[in-house]
């Protein structure tokens, strides 16, 4: 293709975006390219793995507000997943939009080199409404990314070079972050590589002090214990009452970091604004994202106590990383408008109220299904739904699908389904997604004979 030709076919593009009243062969088209070019050019696996979309033929999104997705043929979905909790706030919440357009106004991206404010004001809110005395921030684009910086200043902070994780951990995908990572279906094809890790189990303060103790017997010095107050994709996991401010004793004992990855729980979402906040733990390190930029722009990063940004970061700043994208002006913008937008409208509480709600309703099928639902748990709209094999919760998630729900699963399979709405979700919605989901279930344990 000539570059002429490539302008060209880009200008229909365009055309489609600008168009808000596609004809029914535009939308055709639209829906015949999709799956071809993600077949072709994005991942050949990528239909497959998607499974509640392909198995129901194709759906293209192409708008989304409040609690709800829609596809390109006005198909509405009440969206369950969230984006994997990006949108605590709701889809295109239009406050966040508007202060967003504002600054694309007169500046998207900085200069690299003179002082963009923006950065500024966003590292004093974050370090505001943050726990304890958490003041110095990083941005960065992804959670990932974010994971990484952290692994980093533990080790420039500290000196120290092994890393305590936990099995059953996601931190990302990235080597560094992968490495701390607790499922071997996300490691096995990278192995060798961040050696100095030690897994321990989830929830067993003792085994990650052993772990510590044993490796500083034999004269390894350890820089962090790295965990999700919350383990979200090893299937909504709640700790024992207790375990991170152990966490936070041990790390004290043996002057290393305590890492909090706060990607997914925090900002509101089990109905504080941090998770950590529920024991009243500080960590010296805590990692952001998912819903921070507001579900419009991508932005995450950490935040970390004084004492851990050291003279030799002091003096060169850039030594802990430089991303190009990293706390840009528009992405700042995004965060801004969502922290004020969390705090005016109480979203901790928000997603407090309603996921009681959504869990009771949630537990009452349990108890209507004791022979296809195994266990329903979490808190505030950071809920899941265990199964009792993942073939029947791939069977409930594809009837939801049908029905007009969005879910997905966690640990690569469907046995665990997750709950993240939106906390604008209203009770009619949640309402209707109980109903929904009964009769999927019900559907599910005839074609099963449970």
């Amino acid at each position: 293709m000539s570059y002429e030709e490539v302008s060209k076919s880009i200008d229909q593009v365009i055309g489609y975006i600008r168009n808000d009243h596609l004809s029914d062969e535009e939308k055709d088209t639209i829906t015949k390219e999709t799956v071809h070019y993600f077949d072709q050019y994005v991942s050949p696996g990528w239909l497959k793995y998607r499974k509640s979309v392909s198995t129901n033929s194709a759906v293209v999104e192409w708008r989304d507000h409040d609690a709800v997705c829609e596809g390109l043929y006005g198909e509405e979905f009440i969206d369950c997943l969230g984006g994997f909790g990006i949108y605590t706030c709701g889809h295109r919440n239009p406050e966040i939009i508007e202060l967003v357009k504002a600054q694309l106004d007169h500046q998207a991206l900085h200069s690299q080199e003179l002082l963009d404010p923006l950065r500024g004001y966003l590292a004093k809110a974050v370090a505001d409404i943050t726990p304890g005395d958490l003041r110095h921030c990083f941005f960065t684009n992804g959670g990932a990314e974010a994971v990484e910086m952290a692994l980093k200043l533990a080790r420039i902070a500290t000196g120290g070079k092994w890393f305590i994780s936990t099995v059953g951990a996601f931190h990302g995908k990235s080597m560094g972050a992968i490495s701390m990572g607790g499922k071997n279906t996300y490691r096995a094809p990278y192995t060798p590589m961040v050696q100095q890790v030690q897994h321990v189990e989830y929830g067993n303060a003792e085994d990650a002090r052993k772990a510590v103790r044993n490796l500083t017997a034999v004269g390894e010095q350890v820089a962090a214990i790295i965990v999700e107050p919350i383990q979200g994709e090893a299937g909504i996991i709640i700790p024992p009452e207790g375990y991170l401010a152990e966490l936070r004793a041990i790390c004290d004992e043996y002057q290393i970091a305590l890492i909090f990855d706060e990607i997914q729980t925090g900002m509101g979402r089990t109905g504080t604004m941090w998770r950590c906040e529920a024991e009243g733990v500080t960590p010296d390190i805590m990692t952001f994202g998912k819903a921070f930029g507001g579900g419009v722009m991508p932005i995450t990063g950490i935040i970390c106590r004084p004492p851990l940004w050291t003279e030799e970061l002091v003096n060169n700043p850039w030594l802990l990383g430089s991303p190009t994208f990293g706390g840009n002006p528009v992405c700042c913008a995004a965060a801004l408008a969502t922290i004020k937008y969390m705090i005016d409208y109480d979203i901790p509480g928000q997603c407090r109220d309603k996921g009681t709600v959504l869990k009771a309703g949630l537990l009452e099928l349990k108890e209507k299904y004791p022979t296809v639902i195994h266990d329903v748990r979490g808190i505030g709209l950071m809920l899941a739904v265990e199964f009792v094999t993942s073939d029947v919760g791939y069977s409930v998630a594809k009837g939801m699908f049908a029905r007009g729900v969005m879910t997905a699963g966690t640990l690569v399979n469907s046995k665990c389904v997750r709950f993240e709405p939106a906390a604008v979700i209203t009770e009619e919605q949640i309402k209707a997604v109980i109903e929904r989901m009964d009769a999927a279930v019900a559907d599910t344990k005839t074609e099963f004979s449970l």
